[in-house]
Order: structure tokens, then C-alpha cells, then sequence
């Protein structure tokens, strides 16, 4: 599912598939389109105190769909800031799909959802900046 705006890249998908961060979490790209990208990980074995997901485990998900998403599009970039809002707790199979919603010539603005079946988890924020 290729788009004008989106550039498909084999090679960073793999990248990012086999680094060692996703690998230890257990995150898979599944979908890459048009409209962004799609990452899942499972929970288990990531559980804080609570019983749950530890935050940092849903983190580090948003954090790697939006630096998939904004590595896409033919230019390398980096994360700038990155803000997150967790809205219920983490179990389970979660999916995050991170979208471009903004952009100029240096930076590109990215929104990453996060859910559980259809249960939204957390948002996140990220800022992407172009380097060479």
C-alpha cells in the first residue's frame, strides 16, 4: 500500500524489525501505508508493580512506530522531543500506529496512538528533525 508522500523502505523496516531494543521488547513493524505505520508488542513479561505494562514498555512502542514513520520518507531524522499521555492501563496485545500530521522542511510532527483490542492506551507526540 504505497501513497505519494510515503517512500517504502524494505531496508529501514528491517532495521528497525531486527535492532536489538526491538528485538528485547518483542516489537514487529506489520503494516507500513500511506497513512503511516502500524507496530505490536506483546505485554507479557514487561509488567511493572502494578501488574500491568510498565510505561516504559508502551513508551518505548510510540517511540519506535513514530521513529519508523518519520524515517520513511527518504531523509533521515531523529527524535527532537516526544510527549506522551497515558489514557488507561497496558496488557495484552497492544498496537501502535504512528501518523505524519505535520511537517516543513526541517521537522515533521507525528502522532502515535497506542491500544489494546479497541481500547486506547496512551498518545503520544513526536517531533522529528532532519539531519545529515
Amino acid at each position: 500500500m504505497k501513497s505519494p508522500g510515503i517512500i517504502i523502505n524494505q531496508e529501514i523496516i528491517e532495521a528497525f524489525n531486527s535492532c536489538e531494543f526491538a528485538q528485547l521488547l518483542g516489537m514487529n513493524v506489520v503494516e507500513v501505508s500511506g497513512r503511516g505505520v502500524r507496530v505490536t508488542m506483546i505485554t507479557e513479561g514487561k509488567a511493572g508493580p502494578n501488574a500491568v505494562a510498565h510505561g516504559g514498555a508502551v513508551f518505548a512502542l510510540a517511540d519506535h512506530a513514530f521513529g519508523i514513520a518519520a524515517n520513511m520518507g527518504g531523509e533521515r531524522q531523529v527524535a527532537l522531543s516526544a510527549t506522551i499521555q497515558y489514557i488507561s492501563p497496558a496488557s495484552g496485545h497492544l498496537e501502535a500506529i504512528a501518523e505524519r500530521i505535520s511537517g516543513n522542511d526541517l521537522c515533521s510532527l507525528y502522532r502515535v496512538t497506542v491500544s489494546a483490542c479497541d481500547r486506547l492506551v496512551a498518545i503520544f507526540l513526536g517531533t522529528g528533525i532532519k539531519v545529515t
